[in-house]
């Protein structure tokens, strides 16, 4: 079955994309939540109109995802967290810190999801994460853990 879709669907697509679902998919899922219609030939116009707004929103985000990439990259992030005498941490340092630390020098405000560290940090010095702003934008964040 042919749905057009109205709002963003992960795994299957985005506002204005005409997908091919399983009928019952479409029935119990899509159709009941609003997040689809059936895709009609009346309905290829208004593909047209929905793929070309979101097109345009899309262009804002990215300008406004590269200005955020620049004050991050910028940024000198300093993480303070509890350590031993030979600089290894009684904890870690994990995503959260790393939007706390982000936040607090720059104000802006990233979900932790967004910030991917290869393996939390667990020693004093520098490391770096990388944060995706968007698709396709992502940000080398570089900071440095001190010991408290």
């Amino acid at each position: 079955m042919k749905v057009l879709l109205r709002s963003d669907v992960r795994g299957l697509g985005r506002r204005g994309d005409i997908v091919t679902v399983k009928s019952g998919y479409a029935r119990n899922f899509l159709f009941p939540s609003g997040a689809a219609l059936a895709a009609t030939d009346a309905t290829e116009a208004q593909a047209a109109l929905m793929r070309k707004a979101r097109e345009l929103i899309d262009a804002k985000s990215i300008e406004a995802a590269q200005a955020q990439k620049a004050l991050i990259e910028a940024a000198s992030l300093t993480i303070a967290a509890r350590a031993s005498a030979n600089g290894r941490l009684f904890g870690s340092i994990t995503e959260s810190d790393v939007v706390n630390a982000l936040r607090t020098a720059t104000g802006i405000s990233l979900d932790r999801h967004a910030i991917f560290l290869a393996e939390h940090v667990k020693e004093v010095g520098s490391a770096t994460a990388t944060a995706t702003l968007f698709d396709g934008v992502e940000a080398q964040v570089t900071f440095e853990v001190v010991a408290k």
